[in-house]
Formats: structure tokens, C-alpha cells, sequence
């Protein structure tokens, strides 16, 4: 805190009362000046010797006989008067941060001017001003925060901007020439807490942090930050990730629970213009501010029923770098009145503003190079579309939990992601199963539409272990997973060539996957889309692990194969996964019509297709027999 001390005679300035104010001399007063409340007796030689405008106050006394006058309107009230008085009567006074503000306003309105006096009180608090205050960083706010009360004085004696001109400026400086001291609790430096390396004995020399201004500025009223950031960046020199960082600062430091997702405190249109504020003053680059935090902040400005400009310039930017997010930022609780607990429909649009970027930035330049598109904002890398269809996969999986969460909505939410690369299926898988059993009352058709979400063929071998034994996936599921296990088998131990299918079993397979239509009976439709029983769960288990014994020992022969014998390996396993499916009674289903003899089904894995005969009626699902 920078001071000055004007004067050289000791304070003999007396009260008596409360509202009583006199100079201690031998003589007597001429004068009294009433302030408000308060009165001041006083002398006019020392008083018109300095003020212009009391010279015009006491001519105008003197001509209506009045040895009093009053003075409603000046700036900071008695407090300022009295230390303009004690100037005037060479009285010591101290001036600082916190009242020269006022102090200046107050001889403005007393037009103490050079002209006047040489020397007078407006020239040697302009010197303080420019020599001290302007060139103290932490005085300089605090000289900006008292003059909030003393406007219009200060704005149009510029004081206001002189101030953000001296904050801008040393916020932008380079750090290397930072050596005021400054607020830094959010996270120390190593010099800081002690732990700084030493080289020879010697001290390093302390670095600044890029954004170690961001704290102080804390502490301003929201207007006056608008001004500054403004201010800031206008000069260009500060990068948009700092200044987003200072107003993430400002925003946890002024709203209360902001971090947690509620608001604190009873004054909802101050926290909404905050948080309209610092939507407002975003920089436009997409570095500004974490995803996290952007999140937040729509969170708050839904909570505080902000304006809508305000909400859908969050999600434009939200959705621009999703990818950042993580489950936990989008589990934002549903609006009062809402069934579901998390705001599922807010998501989807987040995710819908992630694609239409790319959408929009194609329709905007469709012929511009592959140089522009890696510049361009709106193109969305296949990184960056793996890491939101990861990042959806996992928020159905929390959102699934909701037992009032509609299956249209599930699914909606999980096709905008469909056709985004996904190198596994695994995320999408749990967030299935996750639905399943909390919604175990669904209906057939609603579970079979569930599970053409996924791709068997893109689940990991443990996620396949767990889907053959999942007694809440289809019978037709169970056995799509079992088939493209065996078939990753068969190519992992030496076969490239996918097995020969009949047009029953592809109608169990996903769509596109071998390009055949449906032609099994409806009966055969409605048993393969029900559940599996307990027995069928447990051969199908044993036909997975029997497939792994299989495909171990065959790594172990391929190991040492040469390439002559590859032809044949190849032809043996087809062989073998054709008998496999043909062999087992669950698999001879796939092919029966109206009736079937179960003692015709053969046991031997080896055995063609041809020899493999049956009934054609349809069994029903309590006639169902477990493999052995």
C-alpha cells in the first residue's frame, strides 16, 4: 500500500459531539459548513484561499447575510470534505489507496486547480496517482473497486480507465519482468512451498506463472471484471487459454457451489448476470476453456433460467470439443418435472452439435483442400469420433441405471454414435446389458431392437464370455456372438476363409453380414429373439471354451506349419466350424421347418452338413434341450 502525506502541521482537527467539527485555534470561526449531518466550523481565508467554489459559495452567503452554507452533493461525503479542509489549513494528510479516489473526485467538485493556488490538492494527488498508485499493481484494484461509488465523478475524470489501462497492461506483461507482488493460492509454485531445486547453493530464480494475475482480479465486482477482461483483450497479447482460466477462476470464486453443479445463495439475478457475463465474454477461440468447465456453466445457466442465446452459444461450444468431456460432466440432473434423473435430451443435443459441425463446415467450403480441412475448426477428426462414441457408450451405461429412462431415448442417444469408428464394442455391450437388467420387463421386439445397437463382431473375447452366459441377451444374440468367436478363431489359427452358411443360420447373423435374406418361419423368429434357458447358456459356454482348447492347439501346430500346408489347415477348419454348427441340437434350430428327430442330430464336430437331418416342426421354448 503506497501512502503520501500532505501537510506539515499536526492534526488539530477537534470534534465536539457526534456532528461537530472544528479547527483548535486561537481564533474565533467565520464560517460554518454544513455537510449532511455534520457541521465544520471554520475559517474563509484558509478555505478560498484553495477552493474556487467555496469562494462562490461564501459570496453568495454574503449577499443574503448568512454565515452558513450547505453542500449536499459532494463526492465521498464529510469523510472527503474534511481531508480537503485539512489541506486547506496545511494539516497533515494521508492519502492511500482507499480514499484517493474520493479525495480527487471532492477537489474536483471544490475546483482546487492550479489556477487557483499553485500547488493545490487536485495537482499533488494526480502526481500520487501517476508516480504511485498507477504503478502498484494490487493498488491499482483496489483504487478501480472504490470507484464503483463515486461515479459519474470518476468515469469522467477517467480515473476508471486509467486504471483498467494500468491492470491490462501489467497482466500482459512478460513474466520475466513481473516483480510486484501478486495472489497466487490456487496452486503454488515449487520456489513457493520451499521445494525448489538448487544448483552450487544458488537459488533459482522464481518463475511466474503465465496466468499469475488471474487470482487478484478475483476480488472485482462483475462489471468492473467485464471491463477489465474486455480491456485485456483488446490488447491482444494474452492467449485465450489464460483468459479463460481467469474466468474460470472468477466464476468458482463467485458462485458457490458452482463446482458441484447446484447454485448457493439467495440472489439468483446477480448470479444469472454473472454467469450471462462470463458466457459473454468467452474468448472465440475453442482453446478458451475446458470442456468440463464449459459444461458447468451450461449446468448453471439452466439452473438460473438464463437467456437462450446464452445456453445454445455453450452447447455450440461444448460441442465443438466433446470429445474433452468425461461421464461424470454429463450426468447434469433433469429439469423439475422431468421422469428420468439425468437430462439424457440435453446430451443428445450436445452430441448433435458435434456432428453438425462437420456437417456445417462441409457445407460451407465443400471444395477446400486437405490442408484447410486440418485448419478448419469444424472438421472432426476419426480421434475425436472414437473418443465421443466412447464417451456415449459409458453415459448410457450410468444413464441405463434410470428405471424411468424410455428405450426410444437409449437408443436414439446411441445411433447418433452408430456409425462413428469404434474399435471395440465392449462400452456399448455393458451399456446394453446395463439397460436389460434394470428394465428387465421389456418386451421381445423392444430387446431385440436393443441389441442390433451393436456389433458381435466387434466385442473383445471377455466381453464374448460374458455375453454367452448373459441369460438377459436373445437366444439369436448369444448365438451371433458364439459364431463370430468361432469364426476369429478359425482365422486366428490359420483360416482366412469365412465358413459356408446356409440361408437359415444367416438369417440369425446381422444384417450385411453375408448379404442373405430371412427365411425362417415365424414360430423359428420368436424363439430365436426369447431368451436363452439355463441349459442352452451352459453348451454354449462349453462350445466357447472347447473353441479356445481348439484354437490354442492349433497356434501350436500353425506355429511350426509351413506355408505348403496352409491350404489345407484352412480347409480342415471350415470343415470343423461347418460340423460344429451342424452338430449341436441349439444349432439345429437354425434349419428346422415344422418338425425335427432329435435322434437323427449327429455328435460328430467332423461331420459334413449333408448327413446332419431333422424334423420340421418348430419346438417350443419349454422343449428345449441342453447340449452335452
Amino acid at each position: 500500500m503506497k501512502f503520501m502525506k500532505l501537510g506539515s502541521k499536526p492534526d488539530l482537527f477537534q470534534t465536539d459531539g457526534d456532528n461537530i467539527r472544528y479547527v483548535a485555534t486561537g481564533l474565533a470561526t467565520d464560517i460554518v459548513v454544513s455537510i449532511g449531518d455534520i457541521k465544520f466550523y471554520l475559517h474563509k481565508f484558509p478555505l478560498l484561499s484553495k477552493s474556487a467554489r467555496l469562494q462562490k459559495l461564501v459570496a453568495s452567503a454574503n449577499d443574503e447575510s448568512n454565515d452558513e452554507i450547505n453542500i449536499y452533493d459532494i463526492p465521498g461525503g464529510p469523510a472527503t470534505f474534511e481531508i480537503c479542509v485539512k489541506f486547506c489549513y496545511g494539516m497533515t494528510v494521508t492519502l492511500n489507496a482507499y480514499n484517493v479516489v474520493a479525495a480527487r473526485c471532492a477537489a474536483e467538485y471544490l475546483e482546487m486547480y492550479e489556477t487557483v493556488d499553485k500547488g493545490n490538492l487536485i495537482y499533488k494527488i494526480e502526481v500520487f496517482l501517476n508516480s504511485s498508485i498507477f504503478r502498484s499493481w494490487k493498488d491499482s484494484i483496489i483504487v478501480l473497486q472504490t470507484t464503483k461509488s463515486l461515479l459519474p465523478w470518476s468515469e469522467e475524470l477517467k480515473v476508471v480507465s486509467r486504471c483498467l489501462d494500468s491492470i491490462s497492461y501489467k497482466a500482459s506483461v512478460d513474466t520475466s519482468k513481473v516483480d510486484w507482488s501478486y495472489t497466487y493460492n490456487r496452486k503454488k509454485l515449487p520456489s513457493e512451498n520451499g521445494n525448489d531445486e538448487h544448483w552450487n547453493g544458488v537459488r533459482k530464480q522464481q518463475m511466474v506463472p503465465r496466468d499469475w494475475w488471474v487470482e487478484d482480479l478475483s476480488e472485482l465486482q462483475c462489471d468492473l471484471y467485464k471491463r477489465v477482461i474486455v480491456t485485456i483483450k483488446t490488447m491482444g497479447i494474452i492467449s485465450a487459454d489464460i483468459i479463460g482460466e481467469s474466468m474460470k477462476a472468477y466464476t468458482l470464486r463467485r458462485l458457490p457451489g458452482f463446482s458441484k453443479g447446484i447454485i448457493q445463495g439467495s440472489d439468483i439475478i446477480k448470479s444469472r448476470s454473472l454467469v450471462d457475463t462470463i458466457t459473454w465474454l468467452l474468448p472465440s477461440e475453442k482453446s478458451c476453456a475446458p470442456c468440463s468447465f464449459l459444461l458447468k456453466l451450461l449446468q448453471a445457466s439452466i439452473l438460473l433460467e438464463c437467456g437462450e442465446m446464452g445456453k445454445r452459444e455453450l452447447m455450440r461450444r461444448i460441442g465443438q470439443k466433446l470429445e474433452e468431456a468425461t461421464v461424470a460432466d454429463l450426468l447434469i440432473r433433469a429439469p423439475a418435472g422431468e421422469t428420468t434423473i439425468c437430462d439424457i435430451d440435453l446430451v443428445r443435443d450436445l452430441v448433435e452439435e458435434f456432428v453438425m459441425q462437420e456437417q456445417t463446415a462441409q457445407t460451407d467450403s465443400p471444395a477446400e483442400s486437405e490442408f484447410q480441412k486440418i485448419r478448419d475448426p469444424g472438421f472432426i477428426s476419426d480421434a475425436s469420433k472414437v473418443k465421443v462414441a466412447k464417451l456415449v457408450d459409458g453415459y448410457l451405461a450410468e444413464v441405463a441405471k434410470d428405471p424411468n429412462l424410455p428405450l426410444s431415448k437409449f437408443i436414439d442417444l446411441a445411433e447418433m454414435v452408430s456409425c462413428f469408428p469404434r474399435p471395440s464394442h465392449d462400452g456399448l455391450y455393458r451399456a446394453i446389458d446395463m439397460y436389460l437388467k434394470e428394465h428387465c420387463g421389456i418386451s421381445k421386439s423392444e430387446r431385440k431392437r436393443i441389441c442390433r445397437l451393436m456389433d458381435c463382431k466387434k466385442l473383445s473375447a471377455d466381453a464374448c464370455m460374458h455375453a454367452v452366459q448373459n441369460e438377459r441377451l436373445p437366444l439369436r444374440v448369444v448365438v451371433q456372438v458364439l459364431f463370430f468367436e468361432q469364426m476369429r478363431a478359425t482365422t486366428s489359427s490359420g483360416g482366412g476363409s469365412t465358413p459356408d452358411l446356409s440361408a437359415s443360420i444367416r438369417t440369425l447373423l446381422p444384417a450385411g453380414s453375408h448379404g442373405s435374406s430371412r427365411s425362417a418361419t415365424t414360430n423359428t423368429e420368436e424363439d430365436w429373439d426369447a431368451v436363452p434357458t439355463a441349459e442352452e447358456l451352459k453348451a454354449l459356454k462349453g462350445e466357447l471354451a472347447t473353441l479356445r482348447l481348439r484354437d490354442e492347439g492349433k497356434g501350436c501346430v500353425n506355429s511350426t506349419a509351413n506355408d505348403g500346408a496352409k491350404t489345407n489347415a484352412e480347409k480342415v477348419a471350415a470343415s470343423k466350424v461347418r460340423g460344429l454348427l451342424m452338430s449341436k441340437k441349439i444349432f439345429s434350430k437354425l434349419w428346422s421347418n415344422k418338425e425335427r428327430h432329435n435322434e437323427n442330430s449327429s455328435s460328430d464336430t467332423s461331420e459334413s452338413p449333408c448327413s446332419t437331418q431333422g424334423s420340421k416342426s418348430t419346438p417350443s421354448r419349454s422343449r428345449r434341450h441342453s447340449l452335452s
